[in-house]
């Protein structure tokens, strides 16, 4: 079992930075991918990024070359780092987390935070 809780999360002036961090219970946090999702009003939730425990990296095309997943397997902790921060990426970030390959799909990963809410405003 794997508890997950983000941080960081706030209201930031478009082109801003944050700093989010999900940090996890349980054993063996180096051997799961970690996932960051977002989910904006009246939207789907949808793939931001990852970190497999190779260290691999992906990121979705909104925002590549602006956002960096990284973790700290000592800390148990997952970070996203986001820069140049526009409103449309304003929503509710959530970490999540699964054994074995990096999916895009929601649906594949078992363990979730409760969300942190960031606000970008123009």
């Amino acid at each position: 079992q794997v508890q997950l809780i983000e941080s960081g999360g706030g209201l930031v002036q478009a082109g801003g930075s944050l700093r989010l961090s999900c940090a996890a219970s349980g054993r063996s946090f180096s051997s799961y991918t970690m996932a960051w999702f977002r989910q904006a009003p009246g939207k789907e939730r949808e793939f931001v990024g990852s970190i497999n425990s190779s260290g691999r990296t992906f990121s979705a095309d909104s925002v590549k070359g602006r956002f960096t997943v990284s973790r700290d397997n000592a800390k148990n902790t997952v970070y996203l780092q986001m820069n140049s921060l526009q409103p449309e990426d304003t929503a509710v970030y959530f970490c999540a987390a699964r054994l074995g390959a990096t999916y895009y799909d929601q649906k594949q990963y078992n363990y979730w935070g409760q969300g942190t809410q960031v606000t970008v405003s123009s």
